[in-house]
């Protein structure tokens, strides 16, 4: 496998450098061959070699230019566009700068742990191609905040909006440190940080999202961050990322406390533990959390009922099945002031960051906003 990934790896280095030269000289887009060349082999496989493409400057992209309509203020930044790229990717903050050239609004790192680890047992990734989606159970697999922080203080000060996603060691005996930890490093390097309390992988997270945990979570980092200055200055944003399986009950209780404590931005959702009936590949039965279009309705669901439950005075970030600026739309209207994809890249590649763009600028200007902010929750209570 490892001279497999290798001879892969070159191959694309060969399309890449060739361009014109080449493939496409013939009319093909040697971005979709790579894909297509990379969807043969494991998925973690696939992707360590998608890393090292761009770590080596190979099909960078110029991303077409953002429409007016779809710039905005949220959460003290002011992002160019609502289309981030979702934590998992970039596990380490290895290729930002490669990422913030293909166009996203936002690139989000992590998830970052204080110590390194290895995760879950291999095969963890599994794709559903029949259902435009993947299971994952990685468990937190990264290189720890040490070496993340190093590589964003490289890169210091970025020129677009660059988040990161901490959690706790599978190990940890103190949850709450590991997330100070993180939480302290890494905030003058980045410019919001987002809580993960909500991955189906790592036994006992989800408890953290219960009332009472997640209140000395948020208090004991709200605190900590009075001392601290973001990469763009002022007070680090603090975002935290929830579960598509949490009952009415359960969002109430985070509804309450995200206001209470003052929360800068919920995002919603990560992945869920349920399968629904309409799966179809025989993978659908792996553990671990499923991600892609499956989710969408579900994810949507809940970021309507938490816009209204926190009355639209948090900004929302919708994650779950985006793949189109149909679904983008959707979304924005149900609640979300921003929304992240990442599964929809696997099957559709790069250019779809543009072309969500372009359809939800259309979808706007057909539908008389002058901005996107103006669309904004408008169906929220039609969930």
């Amino acid at each position: 496998m490892k001279l497999l990934c290798n001879y892969i790896i070159i191959a694309a280095i060969k399309i890449a450098t060739l361009g014109d030269r080449s493939g496409e000289s013939q009319g093909i887009k040697t971005p979709n061959i790579t894909r297509s060349v990379l969807a043969q082999l494991p998925p973690e496989a696939a992707h360590s070699i998608a890393l090292k493409v761009l770590q080596f400057g190979l099909f960078s992209r110029k991303a077409k230019g953002d429409p007016s309509a779809l710039s905005q203020q949220c959460f003290g930044l002011d992002f160019l566009n609502p289309v981030g790229l979702a934590a998992g990717f970039d596990k380490n903050a290895s290729v930002v700068p490669a990422l913030l050239k293909h166009g996203f609004g936002a690139v989000e790192v992590g998830t970052i742990t204080p110590k390194p680890q290895k995760g879950n047992k291999r095969p963890r990734v599994f794709r559903l191609r029949e259902d435009c989606a993947v299971i994952n159970r990685l468990g937190f697999n990264n290189e720890g905040v040490e070496k993340a922080a190093r590589r964003l203080a490289k890169i210091y000060p970025h020129t677009g909006i660059v988040g990161a996603n901490i959690g706790p060691n599978r190990d940890s005996d103190d949850p709450i440190e590991d997330y100070r930890i993180c939480f302290m490093r890494l905030a003058p390097l980045v410019d919001y940080l987002v809580v993960n309390i909500s991955s189906p992988n790592t036994p006992g997270l989800r408890a953290w999202q219960g009332k009472n945990n997640l209140s000395r979570l948020v208090s004991t980092l709200q605190d900590k961050r009075a001392s601290l200055i973001s990469s763009k200055g002022g007070s680090i944003p603090l975002l935290i990322k929830l579960a598509p399986d949490i009952d009415e009950q359960s969002r109430a209780d985070i509804a309450s406390v995200a206001v209470k404590c003052k929360v800068d931005g919920l995002l919603i959702s990560n992945t869920t533990v349920k399968r629904p009936a309409s799966l179809t590949s025989i993978k659908k039965q792996e553990p671990g959390g499923l991600s892609g279009r499956p989710l969408f309705k579900t994810s949507t669901s809940i970021l309507a009922d938490m816009y209204r439950r926190v009355n639209g005075e948090i900004p929302l970030v919708g994650i779950g099945g985006v793949s189109s600026g149909e679904d983008a739309y959707i979304k924005i209207r149900a609640g979300a002031a921003l929304v992240q994809l990442y599964t929809a890249l696997i099957y559709k590649g790069p250019q779809l960051v543009d072309n969500i763009k372009i359809s939800l600028a259309e979808h706007l200007a057909k539908d008389g906003f002058k901005n996107i902010t103006a669309a904004i929750g408008i169906d929220s209570t039609k969930y």
